[in-house]
């Protein structure tokens, strides 16, 4: 599968950034962040002996300067063509922190396997095309497994989708998604839809229980028109390609938190 293409320009906008680099033996890296309006924020590292911050960091001060809310994709660049550049353990543990549900780019790997987020296209695991190289994104959950959450950090959550789903939630026809490998919690959140201008949706996460992939039935599922589970599951697995069989997953329920989308 094909990245997005506004994933896409977030990688362009790291690699542009960063080609204009090399001089300045302080300033080596470039990031390239995008919120949930499509905006791309920017920043280069600042390299000194007392532990400077490194781009994605400058990046996402940026945003936050520009009152950007949630962010849904990260990228950085090194200088001198060195490509695309995976965030180190500090970025990654902020990144969770702050943006849970970030994205990131990231250089591909032979043999590295990714998954899939479910209901959307091109997200983790799936590799693309910009400016003749391919890469790889994955969720920040998947870089930091088994990882550490600051008590006090209070993100903005983010539950992704399709555009294809943007009528169905906004109506509140759609109010059940099921997800592998991610990690949503009960509370507020935006549904934000990929590769679109149509806007976020306010939610509220009213449930998140975790079932096996093989316990799915229609009444788990909430599916009054079909008497199997089948072609549910078929479909959660084009979305999530590296799920195992007996994958455990999270089947996370939702209510519009506003009267008027």
């Amino acid at each position: 599968m094909d990245l997005f293409d506004s994933e896409l320009r977030v990688i362009d906008a790291a690699q542009a950034l960063a080609a204009k680099l090399g001089d300045d033996p302080n300033h080596t890296v470039a990031a390239a962040v995008m919120d949930t309006l499509g905006r791309i924020h920017t920043g280069v590292n600042v390299h000194h002996f007392t532990g400077g911050p490194c781009a994605e960091l400058v990046a996402i001060g940026a945003a936050a300067a520009a009152h950007a809310g949630p962010l849904v994709t990260i990228a950085a660049a090194g200088c001198d063509d060195r490509g695309l550049l995976a965030p180190c353990g500090r970025c990654r543990q902020v990144i969770l922190d702050l943006h849970p549900d970030a994205l990131i780019a990231l250089p591909e790997q032979p043999g590295r396997t990714t998954s899939a987020m479910a209901e959307t296209a091109g997200t983790a695991g799936a590799a693309g095309t910009a400016s003749g190289s391919t890469y790889d994104i994955a969720p920040i959950a998947a870089l930091l497994p088994r990882s550490y959450r600051h008590p006090d950090a209070e993100p903005t959550r983010l539950l992704r989708f399709n555009a294809r789903y943007f009528d169905a939630i906004a109506s509140a026809r759609k109010t059940l998604t099921v997800r592998w490998n991610e990690s949503h919690t009960a509370g507020p959140a935006l549904a934000y839809f990929e590769n679109t201008d149509s806007g976020t949706v306010p939610v509220e996460i009213t449930s998140v229980e975790a079932h096996r992939l093989s316990e799915l039935t229609p009444q788990i599922l909430q599916l009054s028109k079909s008497p199997t589970s089948e072609g549910y599951v078929a479909n959660l697995r084009e979305h999530y390609p590296a799920m195992p069989e007996d994958a455990n997953v999270e089947v996370v329920t939702f209510r519009l938190s506003a009267p008027n989308i």
